[in-house]
């Protein structure tokens, strides 16, 4: 005697949307440019010297990264230095930040997010995918969370077949 049961897939027929932050995060490399390696003696940024290495510096390396400027060591650095770099910086990288690499995850996960249309969630049930191979900020996840939820019927968190219920709206 055989028996066939047919297997229902409950999650491709539940209507979820899944959203996955990946799908709209600049894939380019992350580069740490610490202003330090230009300083006098370690102590402060000469304007002279700064300049020619401004003027003869290989910017083209940067072609398509992801760029956090800082200085890692207790100097004086004037704030023009930073502008400076930045506009060197800014013909050639996708995106020029003040700040660690966290900051520039921050800022790349919101420029990111900013090119997302809520109101293609209209009503919608959403699992905003929580695991995946880019580890996405907090930020992130929050800056979602305000977009979709004045227009959702509801926000989950993790995968459709396991979620975390984040917001459902009240009819």
């Amino acid at each position: 005697m055989e028996i066939q049961e047919n297997i229902i897939n409950k999650v491709a027929s539940s209507g979820l949307i899944t959203l996955n932050l990946e799908d709209f995060y600049h894939k380019g490399e992350r580069v740490l440019y610490d202003i330090k390696d230009n300083l006098f003696h370690g102590l402060m940024l000469r304007e002279k010297d700064f300049r020619e290495f401004i003027k003869n510096h290989d910017w083209a390396q940067y072609q398509d990264k992801n760029v956090a400027i800082i200085c890692s060591a207790d100097a004086i650095v004037p704030t023009w230095a930073y502008m400076l770099l930045a506009n060197r910086l800014k013909p050639y990288a996708n995106e020029v930040v003040f700040g660690n690499l966290d900051t520039l995850e921050a800022v790349l996960a919101t420029k990111a997010l900013a090119k997302i249309d809520p109101q293609a969630y209209a009503n919608e049930r959403v699992v905003v995918k929580g695991c995946g191979d880019i580890d996405i900020p907090v930020s992130a996840y929050v800056e979602i969370t305000n977009l979709l939820t004045p227009v959702v019927k509801s926000i989950m968190f993790g995968e459709p077949c396991s979620t975390v219920p984040v917001y459902k709206r009240k009819d």
